[in-house]
């Protein structure tokens, strides 16, 4: 949440991390929207953290993730077909469809094969060729680590002061959120936000694990003291504080 809140409207940090990940510097982002819902009518919904659109009307979705659980593999499958059936209108030329890139930034290493970077893409199995349908999912290991930029960048994600951070672009976004009195407003307002939606879900009404899902979320932005979390999530302060201790374990 915190990390996602910090690229609202943000084309350049948003255009750094989409230039150092597919390695393209010369990559343009044109536009950035946070929270993006892709309603469905007959099935499920969803909320896309990032979306970015480049100057080649490539189309990204970019979702943080601190927790395996919701950077499965079906996940971002659907979250491919959703992000594509936005994309076209009723009259489109299925040709008219842009190249579209899924890509999860991931607190661990959710594949377990010491990567920094995969890349998942459709081939022929017959011929061993590509299929190059214009669709693309990458996994991003956030634990990675190294002198070079994709480690310095993830180092940055897992990083909460702004002072320690490598790439000024970020550490000032994040300053702007934590010491600005208007960021600190926006982040309130998220965090509301949050709230709000998480009461429609039912934690009002003895759903326990929900409010501690949510004060997981905020604890983990880094953004908000227990005193705040625990108004938010409806949970004690010592609740949240108990909380903190288990994710900093």
């Amino acid at each position: 949440m915190g990390m996602t809140q910090c690229f609202s409207g943000d084309t350049a940090g948003i255009e750094l991390v989409l230039r150092i990940v597919l390695e393209k510097q010369d990559l343009k982002v044109v536009d950035v929207s946070t929270q993006v819902f892709v309603g469905n009518l007959l099935n499920r919904s969803v909320r896309l953290d990032v979306v970015a659109t480049d100057s080649q009307n490539t189309k990204y979705d970019i979702e943080i993730q601190r927790a395996a659980k919701g950077a499965g593999k079906k996940r971002a499958r659907y979250n491919s077909s959703m992000l594509d059936a936005k994309l076209l209108q009723k009259s489109d030329d299925f040709n008219k469809l842009p190249e579209s890139y899924v890509i999860f930034i991931t607190e661990t290493d959710v594949m377990g094969k010491g990567k920094p970077l995969y890349h998942i893409g459709r081939y022929i199995f017959d011929t061993a060729e590509r299929f190059d349908d214009g669709s693309h999912i990458l996994y991003v290991n956030g634990a990675y680590r190294a002198e070079n930029e994709l480690g310095r960048l993830m180092e940055d994600f897992a990083c909460t002061n702004p002072d320690d951070m490598h790439y000024t672009v970020l550490a000032e976004r994040v300053r702007y959120f934590k010491e600005s009195k208007e960021g600190v407003a926006v982040m309130c307002e998220a965090m509301e936000k949050m709230w709000n939606e998480a009461v429609n879900e039912g934690i009002k009404h003895g759903r326990k694990e929900e409010a501690n899902a949510v004060a997981r979320r905020m604890i983990a932005a880094g953004l908000l003291p227990d005193e705040a979390i625990a108004e938010y999530s409806g949970l004690t302060l010592e609740e949240v504080k108990q909380l903190r201790q288990e994710q900093s374990a």
